[in-house]
């Protein structure tokens, strides 16, 4: 996988289709942390062969900044797929630099992939291992395969939940596609995000929620996008522009958190280094420890990917 997007950020995640020239041309100047360019969904059956070569044109002509690029292929149950990968990743050069694997049912699906990128790569000229995987969890068997998965390969950096499909998979008598339903006393779907979560963070992967579907509904999306961050997703699809500042906002910490964050992390460093060196100390009413650093490291770390940085204190501004 690339070392340059592993950890990057991925609070938003764009979807573009990969037969829309108009769209792939817009694409560079939205603030999304990740684009990719479909191949599946989005695309009618009748385009899906002469997108690709809009998506390589896209990738190899237009200036992406430093967002993390990937290609959405088809389903490993399509006739498209291998050459989806053959096609795109053979020609479109190391800009690119993940593919997203749709519709995962088992291990052997990420590890067909990974060897078949592996040629690739070899063929084009590519580093070995240069692109990495993002698989999407869609299905009851995916989900039930899910922790497998997750450790099928290196390749891989994310897991994602996609909700539309998943709801279609599990039979579900609603076509809310993943949005709430009144009628159920909860979040029906809270196993399944619990689930995908537990299994990337135990292979070290970043966790990412699929779309919501009302694209004219911000306060909505706001409000979803709340629900998986609160778990603690990295991110979620966007497919509309103007989702991606909202998805931005809801992904970033505060300036309020980063600062407690910062605060934590040096009267820790304070505590277990100096005088009776304890590993736990009162920190106002709390009190702090190692498991209290783990934490305040990511929030510090998702400030810092946001641009934000630590408050002067009074003492400093006086």
């Amino acid at each position: 996988m690339s070392e340059r997007t592993r950890n990057l950020p991925r609070r938003s995640c764009l979807s573009i289709p990969g037969s829309s020239e108009k769209m792939l041309g817009k694409g560079p100047g939205i603030p999304a942390d990740m684009i990719f360019l479909d191949l599946e969904d989005s695309v009618s059956p009748l385009e899906k062969e002469s997108a690709r070569g809009k998506v390589v044109d896209a990738i190899k002509n237009q200036d992406w900044g430093e967002k993390i690029l990937c290609v959405r292929v088809n389903a490993w149950d399509t006739e498209w797929t291998a050459y989806d990968i053959i096609e795109v990743v053979g020609n479109a050069g190391p800009r690119l630099e993940e593919i997203m694997l749709p519709k995962v049912q088992s291990a052997a699906e990420v590890v067909a992939a990974d060897l078949l990128l592996t040629q690739v790569e070899k063929a084009a000229g590519l580093p070995d291992g240069h692109i990495g995987i993002e698989a999407q969890i869609e299905t009851a068997r995916g989900l039930i395969n899910v922790e497998e998965i997750c450790a099928a390969s290196p390749r891989l950096e994310t897991i994602i939940l996609g909700p539309v499909d998943m709801s279609a998979s599990m039979e579900m008598p609603s076509l809310a596609g993943g949005l709430q339903i009144p009628e159920y006393p909860g979040d029906y779907f809270h196993y399944v995000f619990v689930k995908i979560l537990m299994a990337g963070r135990a292979n070290g992967l970043q966790v990412i929620d699929g779309p919501y579907v009302r694209v004219r509904d911000p306060e909505g999306f706001r409000d979803f996008a709340t629900r998986s961050q609160i778990l603690g997703y990295d991110g979620k699809w966007a497919l509309h522009p103007d989702q991606v500042t909202i998805l931005n906002e809801v992904f970033s910490p505060s300036q309020e958190q980063f600062d407690k964050a910062c605060d934590v992390l040096e009267a820790y460093e304070k505590a277990t280094t100096e005088g009776e060196r304890k590993g736990a100390v009162m920190f106002g009413d709390e009190m702090i420890d190692e498991a209290s650093r783990k934490v305040a490291i990511k929030i510090v770390k998702r400030g810092e990917r946001a641009g934000l940085t630590r408050s002067p204190r009074e003492a400093e501004s006086s």
